[in-house]
């Protein structure tokens, strides 16, 4: 007797008005001919179809998500409705949305599917749903590095990674979540792997020149970022670090230019920002070196002086601590950039 064909696997991705539509049908259109379309272009058998994606919303009817795309679900949530595997895409979020307010019957089921064996993946902001239905709660899970601060107020018991592409939030691999907006394809490549094989993920990524991203989030994020506190002792401090980070010995000049005394004035701006005051220092440093090597043909040597170091071993160091890369690969990383705006 000939051997059955194995059934597809049951995807779901969710969409709802927020979903970014980039995010929702580049996963669908990959997930759909994951395993066939690589082997058709080879000119071998396409073989079965290794998933059955579908999307899945809290409303039957049409909706544009993101404002722009139209979206037609294929099933609705209900507690009769468990997938084998739920995706849960990026969404248009602000910084400060934390989905509090709203989505109460869709937390309920996404509790409901985990509860019931559903293996759930998110994508950058689609973490945030996750951890509004407090499935996140005591595990390990990433997002975009932008949402730090919302993770951090209003999620302190998620343990936040902003640096990860890709974070195991439960050891069995049922729960994973993914970093920034094009993290989508590491999630993707990852689900492919784990659930169908090595082979497929990267037959799948050479089809759709898709890529790896193996040095995570650091190399983009901005540590630099001004944070919303209310001290304004600690808000004189940063404009001061911004406007002269290259002196000599900028958290001394901090605190004369502040007129607050030391101790309390490092103590108040660990509190307001998160980092201590030199921390602060480097950050606006290495922000300023990555700018330079982005936008300019100049040394490293020469960039380490007009951003305040003479130890140029100590700052390279320095620098790959934070971004996770050498200057070079981090030059590297933008050149094509300007190789097209130059042919």
């Amino acid at each position: 007797m000939p051997t059955a064909e194995p059934k597809p696997i049951d995807v779901q991705l969710l969409a709802l008005p927020e979903t970014a539509a980039s995010g929702l049908y580049g996963m669908l259109d990959v997930l759909r001919v994951a395993g066939a379309l690589w082997r058709t272009i080879s000119g071998a058998d396409p073989g079965p179809t290794c998933f059955n994606p579908r999307i899945v919303a809290s409303q039957p009817e049409p909706f544009r998500c993101g404002g722009v795309a139209m979206v037609e679900p294929d099933i609705v949530i209900s507690p009769s409705n468990v997938p084998e595997v739920l995706v849960i895409t990026d969404f248009w979020l602000a910084l400060d949305d934390a989905v509090l307010d709203r989505h109460e019957e869709l937390k309920a089921w996404l509790r409901h599917c985990w509860s019931n064996g559903a293996t759930i993946y998110s994508a950058c902001s689609g973490s945030i749903i996750l951890a509004a239905a407090g499935l996140l709660d005591g595990r390990p899970a990433t997002s975009h590095w932008a949402y730090s601060d919302l993770f951090d107020s209003a999620f302190p018991k998620v343990s936040f990674d902003p640096t990860s592409n890709l974070c195991f939030s439960d050891e069995s691999g049922r729960l994973v979540t993914a970093g920034g907006a094009a993290a989508w394809h590491d999630l993707a490549l990852h689900i492919i792997s784990r659930h169908i094989s090595p082979g497929e993920a990267i037959a799948t990524a050479k089809f759709f020149l898709m890529k790896w991203h193996p040095e995570g989030q650091r190399p983009y994020a901005n540590e630099a970022r001004q944070r919303p506190h209310a001290d304004s002792a600690v808000r004189r401090a940063e404009s001061w670090l911004r406007e002269n980070f290259q002196s000599p010995d900028p958290v001394s000049g901090a605190i004369a230019a502040v007129g607050v005394s030391e101790r309390s004035l490092k103590r108040r701006f660990t509190q307001a920002t998160g980092v201590s005051l030199i921390a602060y220092a480097q950050n606006l440093r290495v922000e300023a070196a990555k700018e330079a090597l982005e936008f300019s043909r100049k040394s490293f040597e020469e960039i380490a002086a007009d951003v305040g170091y003479d130890n140029v071993a100590f700052f390279r160091r320095l620098f790959k601590r934070c971004t996770g890369m050498s200057p070079t690969e981090y030059r590297r990383l933008y050149e094509p950039f300007w190789a097209a705006h130059s042919a």
